[in-house]
């Protein structure tokens, strides 16, 4: 007798991959990932995949959380946070660092560790540092887990402001001009790095822009007129990373594209305009999270505007040998060229983000954007590569 249409029993089924949802973390930008993390877990297929949601508390306790995205929302204007998701106030997971096992463990003070199973992939949503700087994606490849988006090496130069900036130039990328004040110049002479800067203003004009070296979500950054205000925005620049960074006014239209990796390789998005936002100063956290400042999608450029920007989006995703997914800014000067302001590795990827929203407008909706990110991460060999 056949056996081919008969059910298969449970060991004979095959099993779903399993993604851990990993949010939260140490940085400033802890709770836009816990929004970021509700979106995703909202948009995988459990048809598809297995997924285990675990946060990481502000002090660094990696955490089992409720699988319940409507808790994972911005309410009253107050992001939501890790702790008030774990499922215990003392209970720590710990994912293996053998690579021979995926196996993540649970435990509770005084109690017997119990085994959750293993993890075929994580989806790192993690902001700033300690998350998206390198620093989590080492964490992985000790473990021999793969994980969505960039390794090591470009998660470290896409967190880290000035670095990228560098690598850009040397590949002959179109930045702007900066500054770089670091922890012990400040310490030693502040009055010779804010001499620095002054004779920066005094070659490129005021204002300035001042901002953490390593942050995002433009959390931190301070539009500066004068002299006058130069050490109250340092100070806060420095409340989230001590390396400051310095750039000048680049007149013209905020543009930004996203590059997301297909079987073929990276692809750019259609690109999005930033439009001045009237009720806030510049396009800060506030107004990209709180206040959902509205983005042009598609940005209102020439086709032949639109082809360059793509082009400089994989560029510079290529130049800093990256993966997966990242959203590129530019700024359009008033002489029609491009300049690259940033990249980012883990993007602000909430329904209302730009980065979900332009790969909307170029036929990938969020869900199957998820699940490309997946995919990508699952076909790449762990370890060097």
């Amino acid at each position: 007798m056949s056996t081919e249409n008969l059910p298969q029993s449970p060991e004979q089924q095959p099993r779903r991959p399993r993604v851990a949802v990993v949010f939260g973390g140490r940085s400033s930008e802890h709770g836009i990932s816990v929004v970021t993390a509700g979106a995703v877990l909202r948009a995988i297929d459990r048809a598809r995949y297995d997924v285990l949601p675990i946060g990481i508390t502000a002090d660094g306790r990696w955490a089992l959380t409720a699988d319940e995205p409507d808790r994972m929302a911005i309410t009253d204007r107050r992001t939501p946070s890790v702790d008030e998701l774990a499922e215990s106030a003392e209970g720590g997971v710990v994912l293996s660092v053998d690579p021979g096992s995926r196996e993540v463990v649970y435990s509770e003070p005084g109690a017997v560790p119990k085994a959750l199973g293993d993890v075929d992939v994580v989806f790192p949503v993690l902001h700033g540092p300690y998350g998206e700087d390198g620093t989590l994606q080492g964490l992985l490849e000790l473990s021999g887990v793969p994980y969505v988006g960039s390794g090591v090496l470009s998660s470290a130069v896409g967190q880290d402001k000035e670095y990228m900036k560098r690598v850009f130039v040397s590949f002959g990328l179109p930045v702007g001009p900066y500054e770089v004040i670091r922890p012990r110049e400040w310490e030693r002479d502040p009055a010779a790095a804010r001499k620095r800067i002054v004779d920066f203003a005094g070659d490129h004009g005021w204002p300035l822009f001042v901002k953490p070296a390593r942050g995002g979500s433009s959390m931190g950054i301070t539009k500066v007129d004068d002299l006058s205000g130069l050490d109250e925005a340092i100070a806060e620049a420095q409340r989230h990373d001590p390396k400051v960074l310095v750039e000048s006014l680049l007149g013209g239209r905020e543009i930004e594209c996203g590059v997301l990796e297909f079987e073929d390789g990276p692809r750019a998005s259609v690109p999005a305009e930033i439009p001045p936002v009237t009720s806030h100063d510049f396009y800060d956290f506030e107004a990209k999270y709180i206040d959902a400042a509205t983005g042009l999608v598609p940005a209102p450029l020439t086709p032949e505007q639109t082809a360059e920007v793509q082009r400089l989006a994989v560029a510079a995703f290529e130049a800093a040998s990256c993966e997966g997914l990242v959203r590129a800014d530019f700024f359009l000067t008033e002489d029609g060229s491009f300049v690259i302001n940033e990249i980012n590795t883990m993007p602000g990827f909430t329904p209302i983000s730009m980065y979900p929203r332009m790969w909307q407008e170029s036929g990938v909706g969020y869900g199957e954007l998820v699940d490309r990110l997946i995919q990508a991460a699952l076909r790449r060999s762990t370890g060097l590569r």
